[in-house]
């Protein structure tokens, strides 16, 4: 079996460096998973925090870091980015009041070839700008882009939740989605079988290849009464995959798009 690699570790790696031990937080268990830290978009464009963690925990941890794309430094930054010990790929946002747009009036224009060129993927929180996603999707088809979050605008619950403009980029191979913050998706109690079809059509759009499983655990943690355990256990015994399609949900096929492969 593939060991787990939650697709967004934000900001975990501080609790666990600072307590040296990824059980003390998560249990036992978790002392076999991995972690992609996201550095979170509050703290600016600063991925020092996560690289110490990864540096740390080589085999714990990897960094999708964020970049300042409307900086002239940022093309400066993209040439040797992952070149920084423990660095995979950037993470990007499209979704606040000041960075939306970036996406739109080419602020974001040179970064795309330019990621393109270096291999370099890249996550994205865009759920108000999918169709422009798509756009650079099919302009770009070697970019591997990983949308953040299913897609999903903030406040979409229960019967709100409709996932079908992330659903309509399944047509490029190139784009993946993160199955992340599903517990705040819902008011039902776990395993949320009110939203799980909506899960279950995005998996089937994208296939579990394209379909990361991950957490977001401190927001989870503080939106939802959700464990940890239970997000994993959401996948492996509630939604009803096989054993191989889980297994590609659970970490392999993130493991394999980055790429991060066990050692």
């Amino acid at each position: 079996m593939h060991p787990l690699l939650n697709a967004h570790g934000c900001p975990a790696a501080r609790l666990i460096c600072r307590n040296r031990s990824a059980t003390r937080i998560f249990g036992k268990e978790c002392s076999k998973h991995r972690a992609i830290l996201i550095p979170p978009s509050w703290e600016g464009d600063n991925s020092e925090y996560s690289l110490e963690a990864a540096a740390k925990y080589p085999d714990l941890f990897a960094v999708m870091g964020r970049i300042p794309i409307d900086k002239p430094e940022g093309r400066v930054m993209v040439e040797t980015w992952k070149d920084q010990p423990g660095m995979l790929g950037v993470r990007l946002t499209f979704h606040h009041a000041w960075d939306q747009d970036w996406i739109k009036n080419g602020v974001a224009d040179w970064f795309w070839p330019a990621a393109e060129r270096l291999n370099i993927p890249v996550m994205m929180n865009a759920p108000t700008v999918l169709p422009e996603v798509a756009q650079v999707a099919a302009r770009h088809p070697n970019l591997r882009i990983i949308i953040d979050h299913m897609g999903r605008l903030r406040g979409m619950k229960d019967e709100t939740l409709r996932l079908d403009k992330t659903i309509a980029l399944a047509k490029y191979p190139n784009v993946h989605v993160k199955l992340t913050l599903i517990s705040e998706c819902t008011s039902a109690e776990y395993p949320y079988k009110n939203i799980q079809p909506e899960v279950r059509k995005l998996i089937d759009a994208f296939s579990p290849r394209r379909s990361f499983w991950g957490t977001d655990l401190s927001v989870m943690l503080s939106r939802s009464t959700c464990t940890y355990g239970q997000a994993v256990t959401l996948f492996t015994e509630e939604i009803g995959y096989s054993k191989e399609d889980q297994e590609w949900i659970m970490g392999r096929g993130l493991a394999a798009c980055l790429p991060w492969p066990v050692k």
